[in-house]
Formats: structure tokens, sequence, C-alpha cells
């Protein structure tokens, strides 16, 4: 029996084919475009997905019986606004996670309706990457487009759709819109109503192990899989990391280094931040996570090698950093903004005649582990205390900074023999849904096999401790700067 797991993703979709034992058979990418047509603007066509992801299935399965394909589930970027007319058709392009236009919204939310309302419907307040102010948005500057819809979906809900014909979503990417009751898994009528959302546009919400359906006759003939090949409603894509790393039920954890860069807490009972520094969701095993994340981690590094000092050989840059702990440069990864000031940039700071392109680059790597640390000292105001975290995403590749993240946050860190994340993640899911596992929890025993570990140092624990004092001092200087 095979499981597929698709990854949809900011700039590619990642594909993945396992049996029913977790064994990975096959695993691809397809890349797409991101449109910036203004600034703090970013947006994707939905029908490229479709086309990547069908020709992605189909060189997924040459070579191997398309016959023995049993679920197919998703792992996806959260937040997007996908709209639909009455002829199931794309509106406008949708508008991504991190894409920053709805600020006035976003003010609008927790300003006027209160921080307070949205933590009591919704449990959590407002960011421009969440769905409910590009809503908004859209109400506000484009009528003739809000005049249209008929459904709104989620990135990963659009592909289901067109797989399966049924309008679906799961609890934890239905989290992240803020039109969500995250406490009591469903539809928020408060948040709905402020929004102007009729809720007949929304999908039906399963938890991320359900099958919602199975696959369309004309695109199982496509493919050449069975018909009775299951869809399941997958998950938000750090909620399918999480799984896919082995992350489940109370205090688990992941930290993601990709484009973005994420803390995932898993939770057995709904708990709220009281001052909404972590995102509070709902999990693909049926209970609950805290959440934090920044728009721009590994992203950081891409851009300082590639575009600033022009190479491709990361491991190169890196082989000379050895004194952790100890550099006098800062630096700032606010390269797509901030969640919550999208005004916010980068900076270097505190360089001197002597630095070198080393104690830039090392920089980079402390300041995308300095903002992790942020989410664990509020994690830790919550009674929450992580020691061990699995590890995941391009960044996690490097052993340099994954020694960093473990020596500026003082825990073990782990990573697994399949380090696919979301895409793993979802053909999990996939298989918890068509029954070869009982539930998420005996999946993840069968499937995840920690197979390296990142041990902390006591004295660059130390000297780290004293850098991230002096980098919390930085933001909070230059934001009336940003500002202006």
């Amino acid at each position: 029996m095979y499981f597929i797991g698709i990854d949809l993703g900011t700039s590619a979709v990642k594909i993945l084919l396992m049996d029913e034992n977790g064994k990975r058979l096959n695993v691809l990418s397809r890349s797409y475009k991101v449109e910036f047509p203004h600034p703090a603007w970013s947006e994707q066509n939905p029908s490229d997905w479709y086309e990547q992801v069908m020709l992605g299935l189909k060189d997924l399965l040459n070579g191997f019986d398309a016959s023995e394909v049993r679920g197919i589930s998703f792992g996806g970027q959260m937040h997007g606004l996908v709209m639909l007319d009455s002829n199931d058709e794309v509106i406008r392009p949708a508008i991504l996670w991190n894409d920053g236009r709805s600020s006035e919204e976003t003010d609008y939310l927790n300003n006027v309706i209160g921080k307070d309302k949205l933590s009591e419907y919704c449990g959590n307040i407002a960011f421009p990457g969440f769905t409910a102010p590009k809503v908004l948005w859209v109400k506000d500057k484009e009528p003739e487009n809000f005049a249209k819809i008929a459904k709104i979906c989620l990135p990963k809900d659009y592909l289901a759709y067109r797989l399966s014909g049924v309008f679906a979503t799961d609890v934890s990417d239905a989290a992240g819109t803020l039109y969500f009751d995250v406490k009591n898994r469903c539809w928020s009528k408060e948040m709905c109503e402020i929004c102007s959302i009729k809720e007949e546009w929304l999908p039906k919400v399963f938890e991320s192990y359900e099958k919602i359906g199975t696959i369309l006759p004309s695109i199982a003939t496509e493919l050449g899989i069975p018909e009775t090949t299951v869809i399941a409603a997958g998950a938000g894509d750090n909620a399918a990391a999480a799984i896919g790393m082995g992350v489940y039920g109370g205090g688990g954890c992941n930290i993601s280094i990709g484009t973005s860069g994420t803390v995932f807490i898993s939770m057995s009972d709904y708990g709220v931040d009281s001052n909404n520094a972590l995102h509070s969701f709902c999990h693909a095993d049926g209970g609950y996570h805290l959440m934090s994340c920044m728009l721009s981690a590994a992203s950081c590094n891409k851009w300082w090698m590639e575009e600033i000092i022009k190479t491709s050989d990361f491991a190169a840059e890196q082989k000379n950093i050895t004194k952790l702990g100890e550099n006098r440069v800062f630096f700032l990864p606010y390269l797509m903004g901030e969640r919550s000031d999208v005004n916010a940039r980068a900076c270097f700071i505190g360089m001197s005649m002597d630095n070198t392109r080393e104690d830039l680059t090392q920089a980079v790597f402390e300041g995308v582990a300095f903002l992790l640390r942020d989410a664990f000292e509020a994690a830790k105001k919550l009674g929450v205390n992580v020691e061990v975290s699995s590890i995941c995403g391009g960044g996690a590749k490097s052993p340099l900074w994954r020694k960093i993240i473990a020596d500026v946050l003082n825990i073990k860190l782990l990573q697994t023999e399949n380090d696919e994340g979301p895409a793993l993640g979802g053909a999990m899911l996939a298989s918890v849904a068509a029954g070869v596992y009982k539930d998420v929890g005996e999946a993840i025993k069968a499937i995840v096999k920690p197979v390296t570990e990142t041990l902390p140092d006591a004295e660059d624990v130390a000297k780290y401790d004293e850098r991230y004092k002096e980098f919390k001092q930085l933001y909070p200087a230059l934001k009336g700067f940003f500002n202006r």
C-alpha cells in the first residue's frame, strides 16, 4: 500500500510517496512563482499549484504500481486567502501568509473590535498574515471581487477540492484564519459577522486525520490510481511537519527553519497566552498547540549568501565560525517585516573595522535563534518548559546552525530519519484516514525514528544568555525609526 503526502509550500510543492510502514519510496519538488506586485504584497495563482501537483504526482508514481495508492493528504502554507466564485473559478490571485497589505484591517480588529474579544472568540489576536484581515482588505479595497465570493478556502484546501470535489478544511489550518473558534473547533459566528463572512462560504471542518472523501474518478483515471483512494483533510504546514517529526500529545516540540521559522509546542488541552505572544491553534492529532512564527528564517541565510556575498557554497562560509556566543555583531531578521510589525526591517548592528564576513554570517544564524528564544520565553510564562525538541527545515541541515540554536535555547535537538516535514506528515495522516493506523500516535510510534541529536554546551549557553539580553534591546530601540 502506498500513501502520498503533498506539502504545498510558498515557493514549491514537495510530494512524497511512502509505504504503509513509513518507508520513503520517492520524493520530488516542483516550483512555482510568487508575485510581489506592490511592496509588502505576496500573491500566487492557485491554478499553478494544481498544475504542478498534477505533473508532480505523475512523476512521483513513474516506475511504481499506481494501483497500490490508498490515500492522499496534505500539509500546506497557512493563512492564505483563496476566493472562488459561483462557478468555482478563482476570483483573484491568492493572498499569501507573508503578505503585509492588511495592516489597517489588522489595527481595526485589534483596536476597535479589541484584542480581548478576538482572544475570546478565537484564541488569538489579529496579525496581517492571518486570513481575516485579508478578507476585510478585499471587502474594503476590492468590493467588486468581494461581491463575487461563493467560497473562501485555504491553499491546501483548494487542492483537496480540486482532487476530491469535497469542500473541506481541517482544524489546524482553520485555526489560523482568525474566524475559527479554536477551543470548540468550529467556525466563530461572531468573527464571521465581524468580517462579513457568510458561513455558507466556508468549508466543512474535519479533524486532520479524517477522510473527507475519495479521489475524483476523472483524476483517478488520469493518474492510474484507484477511485477508492482516500483523501484526508490534512493539516497546516507546521502541524503536518510536527506529525512528520513525531510531535504529539502534551509537551512535544518542533522547530522549523524553513522560509519562515516556527516554534511548535503540542498541548493536550486548550490554552491561551495572556499576552498573545504565542498563537493558540488546534493540532493535527486531535489536541492543541502553541506556535510562534517569524516571517524570515532560512530565507535570511539564502538572501545573505546568494544576494549579498554572491556564493552558493553555504558550507564553506560556515567552516571557520568557531567562537560561539562571542560575536558582537547582531542581525535583526526582519527581511519581510514581522507578523506584529510590517514596518520592521532587517539590520546588522554593532560592526567595527575588525569584523569579517564570518561574523556577519554568524550573526544571521544567531538573529534567527534569538527570535526562536522569544517564543520559548513566552511558553515558560505559561508553565511550559521545553527540554527537547525536534528540528526540521532547510536551515536544520547546517550542523553549525543547529548548535547555535541548541545553545541559545539550552535544549537538546533531535533530527529524524526522514526530514520531510509536512509531506511526510501528510502521508501519515492519509494512512490514518485509510485505517492502517488507529490514530496519529500509533502512526508516529511506527514511523518516526530520531537519528541525530545536538546538545547544548554549558559555557556557550551562558555566553548566549548575555547576548540574548542585548539582542532584546534592539527592536524596541529601533521601532520608532521603522515606523517613520
